[in-house]
């Protein structure tokens, strides 16, 4: 996934003058095509987040599309206040490319887990969420950033993460995707748990339990209606993130469904991290098992709730 967006920045800014690229301290080798033919339109920086939020924000207010790339809770953390006055403020055409999205970086441990980068943006006036579930979504994603009017997050997961959604729907930022159609249950996701919740989907279809998949993956704008729309139509709605289960996708539809007074009321779930720092070490897959972001859990969830409304 991160190597498709970075060579879709490459490609874009072939074709486009006013695309540049900023990274942070990134391996030996990343852009190198993009350096060597637009030398003047890429900068390489050091350990200097805030510093190059503001060299973006510069460069946006002169009429460029700046891309800036680096790891995700150093682009969210460490440099918060700036994106909030030098991008969102005065809403200037910079995407933030956020390397590891969730708990990718589980070798290195809490310091470079964004379980929270979601909430983070989330939280901010004129910011967009994304969170691709593969490359080829990505590939979708990327040309739509260029003339997207104000600053964009885009949240990358591992890279070489299985390739599950189809160009059967065009892909539109602020539009959910459904995947799959079901009248027992909605599922709800975003990034990679998409992968997750067809899993577990497939798995409770062979219960007779159907369930609806409903891919998300602008988690700001959020397409309030067509959410309703899906959720009016099932009893049950369950969420699955790869993020804290604060202030992430989950919270954003919680909000949604509290807000709409369905009656009946639905039952409703969040499955994600919860409210503390990952204190394990080792592989993303490893974490994501011990916090029970996986199919079984899901299907389980599912089961239950669906027990509760007989």
């Amino acid at each position: 996934m991160r190597e498709t967006c970075l060579r879709m920045v490459y490609e874009i800014a072939k074709t486009d003058e006013r695309v540049f690229f900023i990274g942070s301290d990134l391996g030996v080798g990343t852009l190198d095509q993009f350096k060597a033919e637009m030398p003047d339109r890429f900068f390489m920086e050091g350990i200097m987040e805030a510093t190059i939020i503001g060299m973006a924000a510069g460069l946006a207010m002169e009429g460029k599309i700046v891309y800036v790339n680096t790891i995700a809770t150093f682009i969210t953390r460490r440099c918060f206040e700036q994106i909030v006055l030098d991008l969102c403020l005065h809403n200037v055409n910079v995407r933030l490319i956020g390397n590891g999205g969730g708990m990718v970086y589980a070798p290195l441990g809490p310091t470079h887990e964004a379980i929270e980068d979601i909430a983070i943006m989330r939280a901010i006036p004129n910011m967009t969420v994304t969170a691709p579930a593969d490359a080829d979504e990505m590939r979708r994603l990327m040309p739509l950033t260029v003339n997207h009017n104000g600053p964009i997050y885009i949240r990358l997961g591992k890279g070489y993460d299985p390739i599950v959604t189809t160009n059967d729907i065009p892909f539109e930022i602020g539009k959910v995707i459904p995947m799959r159609d079901g009248g027992d249950a909605l599922i709800i996701t975003t990034g990679i748990s998409l992968k997750i919740a067809l899993e577990a989907a497939e798995k409770l279809s062979q219960q007779e339990l159907y369930v609806a998949v409903l891919h998300v993956p602008t988690i700001k704008p959020l397409d309030c209606d067509a959410i309703l729309h899906y959720a009016s139509m099932v009893p049950i709605v369950v969420t699955i993130e790869e993020h804290s289960v604060i202030g992430g996708l989950g919270s954003a539809i919680a909000e949604l469904i509290a807000e709409a007074n369905f009656n009946p009321a639905k039952r409703f779930k969040r499955i994600g991290i919860p409210d503390e720092f990952p204190d394990g070490y080792g592989s993303q897959a490893g974490l994501l098992d011990h916090y029970h972001i996986n199919a079984s859990e899901l299907v389980s969830t599912v089961n239950r709730l669906a027990k509760a409304y007989e």
